[in-house]
């Protein structure tokens, strides 16, 4: 719980704010583009999102204390943090927003001071509205030539403004961004840290149902948002896949899907019963996927990943899937289900990441908030000699 008190790296000359509203992205074709003309870009400054497997400066969480997000579950999900915060920071640094309200920020303490490794745990108040981290929280990236990261704040409205109010996550990501002292890009676009996955070279996976939900942005084509990614993720070239899985309510978020674990690979979740309202979306994807070359050209190593039976809430499906695992140093997060598909899942996940430990989390309670272990970790990749904020609680 202690801050590094790491020098913050100097802020660049051409940083560009950026401050959008909703009704911004309800702009023509041509003011879009002319829009992206008139502003430095990061892959313009040579900066790129690696992939999530290279190594890690630290990952970024947020507590969990939204009981509207999972009602008459919170203490069960309170006790899941304390438990995701004690496996990751046995394997790197771990960076936890916590609310300014007291019982919430000393609630978050406890979770951590008899932590074996709490020395690598990290407080920072900020407050949010959710812990949905992934979505509203900084893309991090990373220069090609100088040990220099920046971040991607993208525009957030909550998945289409369906859960107001959402304002202190907005805010989150460039508060992380001040802290850091670093370079921070705002593209006008809306657009979730869950709705594209990268290889680091050049491809990016993402969902039609998803980036061309209108919304978030209204008109906005796959070319335009092949634009913006590559623009602001370095990512030029996307493969599209189509929706996404029963329950999800983000309408089709890329990491409840398919992800990226190596050049070239693929893990593709796939579901075996035809009667399955999931078995006919998660086959398309699977055939696309097939079909696909990345940007070096290559056709995708394509491995299937098994689906959980449905997992229910009442009468409501839960959006359930082992591909909402997360890579961290020298270990994978992946989360289980009570199902016998969980013993396979983990064992293609061990035969994929060999180098790594691979740490089962049971996530009935998480799923019940429609969300896994990914939507609720952000990583920072590893620049200058480790980069942090001190800690302010």
């Amino acid at each position: 719980m202690h801050g590094l008190g790491l020098q913050h790296l100097r802020q660049k000359a051409g940083y560009q704010s950026g401050a959008f509203g909703h009704n911004d992205l309800e702009t023509s074709e041509k003011n879009r583009l002319r829009a992206m003309s008139s502003s430095t870009t990061p892959a313009e400054l040579g900066f790129y999102m690696p992939p999530e497997w290279s190594p890690h400066a630290g990952t970024w969480l947020a507590w969990p204390h939204n009981a509207e997000t999972w009602p008459g579950r919170l203490p069960q999900v309170v006790r899941f943090w304390a438990q995701l915060v004690a496996t990751l920071c046995r394997f790197e640094p771990v960076h936890l927003l916590v609310p300014n309200e007291p019982s919430l920020a000393a609630e978050a303490r406890r979770c951590v001071r008899d932590l074996p490794h709490s020395n690598h745990v990290h407080l920072h108040a900020i407050d949010t509205n959710d812990a949905w981290i992934r979505d509203f929280g900084p893309t991090f990236l990373a220069h090609r030539q100088r040990n220099e990261v920046a971040v991607v704040d993208w525009q957030y409205d909550a998945w289409g403004g369906k859960y107001p109010p959402y304002d202190k996550d907005q805010q989150a990501a460039a508060q992380i961004a001040r802290r850091l002292g670093v370079q921070r890009f705002a593209p006008p676009i809306v657009l979730e840290g869950g709705a594209f996955d990268v290889d680091g070279r050049g491809t990016v996976l993402v969902t039609e149902s998803c980036l061309l939900e209108a919304g978030r942005n209204a008109g906005m084509t796959r070319d335009d948002a092949t634009r913006w990614l590559a623009q602001y993720l370095n990512a030029p070239h996307a493969i599209w896949l189509g929706g996404g899985i029963a329950g999800d309510d983000t309408d089709g978020h890329v990491d409840q899907l398919v992800r990226f674990v190596g050049p070239h690979t693929v893990v593709a979740a796939l579901e075996d019963d035809p009667h399955d309202e999931n078995y006919e979306p998660l086959r398309e994807n699977y055939e696309r996927l097939l079909r696909a070359r990345d940007a070096t050209g290559r056709r995708l190593n394509v491995v299937p990943l098994p689906m959980p039976a449905p997992v229910f809430d009442g009468p409501k499906r839960l959006p359930a899937s082992y591909a909402n695992f997360y890579i961290a140093n020298g270990a994978v997060l992946v989360p289980t289900f009570d199902d016998p598909a969980d013993a396979v899942a983990l064992r293609r996940m061990a035969q994929l990441f060999p180098d790594r430990e691979i740490c089962p989390l049971d996530s009935r309670h998480l799923v019940a908030g429609l969300g896994g272990i990914h939507c609720i970790t952000q990583q920072q990749p590893r620049a200058t000699a480790p980069v942090a904020a001190p800690c302010d609680t």
